[in-house]
């Protein structure tokens, strides 16, 4: 059996969009799953709209994602030479011919048929003319273009998603694959690229299916070997079109700043239109993905990007990820946040990871991991005023347990069995509930209604940064009682 070799071909006219991205991973799967090649080809013959800039997000964005390449990157604008050969192949060989219509021409008889409700196509007209007229022409410096000369029949071929496709080539006028300046229109450039890179398989949006009769024209012109193809449904948004700004966030880079994982946002882009089929586990690793992709799980219908189900799975992946692996990510955020430096946090590493261990699992991003982590590095806290409201309702009463806590904790060994007797026993003498001393102590300690399990997050703290903490809150309980 024949290699499989796939290829990613982006413009880089923007950034990589997670539709992109989708495209990406999927022929990124296939080729390691058969044990192929992955290709990328940067389509820049657009030269006004390409960008290096475009093109380092682009790459960038791979690279984050662990979609590496196997071959030297291909810039579909260094090949123009070969795609102009390969017009002035099927020119010589019959199968084209050039057109002298100027593009006034085709406008005017454009509205002539729209004028009688009729659909405009190209008549042939300059494939009637005899190749005196044309070298003539041509010699004279008469700007053409050169036309692929459309055969009849229908163009078809079995699509690993969409199974049996068929255009009618009457419906297909004879399409331009070269332009007067002498540069190859996106069909010729493509079809010439995937033959020189030997693509076994195009996998690529569905959006191209208008594309592919007009490609397997040429590959059959060119007498190439023909590739398979694959067109993948559009992402859409929640609201069921196609997935655009307006649904938020839509560039791998944008996701990859709010805190998710890479592993993650593969394991989510490979089920938006992809599934091992069955009974099956949705949080998977790049190694299990590629052990079952399978092109029979490619859906037909759109995928639809959920935000809320990406960040849950980026919570499953933070939880299941190796602490080695998190740390240094979590001390970079953290320090870009401004609350410890990385060599602060490099230093206490064993209570970090502590610190890790207890927040990651309530924590959907790593920036969800950041901000629950703020009450554990600062100095002191700033009291949410809804939580403080609700908690310390009656300041009176807060402020006694709170000093009564204060002073059971300075007497206590600091490990987490100890803590929890003590302030369990203050709580059956007071006659109250666990939860009613937690609630005012929590908000005493993080400044915040929800936290860790309480006696975890006097372990992390410690005893002096507690003790410090609930002297604090008595002292604002105080002003907010008029105790002076």
């Amino acid at each position: 059996m024949t290699t499989p070799r796939l290829r990613f071909a982006p413009s880089p006219t923007g950034y990589l969009h997670v539709g992109g991205a989708r495209t990406a991973l999927f022929n990124w799967l296939y080729a390691r799953r058969h044990g192929g090649q992955f290709l990328l080809r940067v389509e820049d013959t657009d030269k006004a709209r390409s960008t290096d800039e475009s093109t380092r997000a682009i790459f960038e964005g791979l690279e984050w994602l662990g979609l590496m390449w196997d071959e030297p990157v291909v810039y579909q604008g260094a090949n123009v030479e070969r795609h102009r050969a390969d017009a002035e192949r099927l020119l010589a060989s019959g199968h084209a011919y050039r057109c002298f219509c100027t593009a006034a021409d085709l406008d005017f008889r454009r509205k002539v048929a729209e004028a009688n409700e009729g659909a405009f196509k190209y008549d042939r007209r300059c494939d009637q003319l005899d190749r005196d007229e044309v070298a003539r022409r041509v010699a004279a410096g008469e700007p053409s273009v050169v036309r692929f000369r459309v055969p009849e029949g229908n163009t078809g071929w079995t699509d690993l998603v969409h199974d049996s496709i068929s255009f009618p080539n009457k419906d297909i006028e004879d399409f331009v694959i070269l332009r007067s300046d002498g540069t190859p229109i996106y069909n010729m450039a493509v079809t010439s690229d995937d033959i020189a890179m030997h693509i076994t398989l195009v996998m690529r949006g569905d959006d191209h299916i208008s594309n592919t009769p007009k490609q397997i024209m040429l590959y059959e012109a060119l007498g190439a070997p023909m590739p398979q193809f694959a067109h993948l449904p559009m992402i859409h948004g929640s609201d069921g079109k196609k997935l655009s700004k307006r649904h938020g966030a839509t560039a791998v880079a944008d996701w990859q700043h709010e805190g998710i994982l890479p592993q993650a946002m593969v394991n989510f882009l490979a089920l938006l239109g992809w599934s091992p089929g069955g009974e099956f586990d949705e949080v998977m690793s790049i190694d299990e993905l590629i052990a079952k992709f399978d092109a029979a799980g490619l859906r037909k219908t759109a995928a639809v990007f959920d935000t809320k189900k990406l960040e849950w799975m980026n919570g499953q992946h933070l939880v299941r990820m190796a602490l080695d692996e998190l740390a240094p990510l979590a001390r970079r955020k953290i320090a870009a946040a401004g609350l410890a430096t990385e060599s602060d946090l490099e230093q206490r590493g064993a209570w970090f990871n502590t610190l890790l261990e207890l927040l990651r699992v309530r924590a959907r991003t790593v920036d969800d991991i950041v901000r629950q982590a703020k009450p554990f590095l600062v100095a002191s806290v700033e009291y949410d005023e809804h939580a403080a409201a609700k908690a310390w309702k009656d300041a009176a009463d807060a402020r006694a347990l709170l000093v009564a806590v204060r002073d059971t904790l300075a007497g206590v060994a600091w490990e987490a069995t100890a803590l929890e007797t003590a302030l369990k026993a203050l709580a059956e003498t007071r006659g109250i509930g666990a939860g009613k001393l937690f609630g005012p102590m929590r908000v005493a300690l993080t400044g915040e209604a929800n936290s860790p399990g309480m006696f975890d997050v006097l372990v992390v703290l410690g005893r002096d940064l507690t003790l410090a903490r609930l002297a604090a809150a008595i002292v604002d309980l105080d002003r907010r009682t008029g105790v002076t």
